[in-house]
């Protein structure tokens, strides 16, 4: 199975993945930096600057397979959603 490695980048700043992770193909790979990027916006510190992140996904030979931008894993709320006051 390939190797991804998911590289963190807020603003000038990269945070790299030095291990990555097996996964069976990039729509994997895609769906484990949607799980990690909403598990890092649950936490409640820094959550306006990780807006502004970018999550990397690079494979074994360095090639960038997909940038996903934190502020696209929110999922905005629904009709159906209740309203929270």
């Amino acid at each position: 199975m390939p190797r991804y490695f998911f590289h963190t980048q807020i603003g000038d700043d990269l945070i790299t993945d030095p291990t990555g992770i097996e996964l069976r193909d990039p729509d994997e790979a895609w769906e484990k930096a949607r799980h990690t990027i909403r598990a890092a916006l649950r936490e409640q510190r820094d959550q306006a600057r990780l807006m502004t992140a970018c999550l990397i996904v690079a494979d074994a030979a360095g090639e960038v397979v997909l940038e996903f931008p934190f502020s696209e894993a929110v999922t905005p709320p629904t009709p159906d959603d209740p309203i929270l006051h």
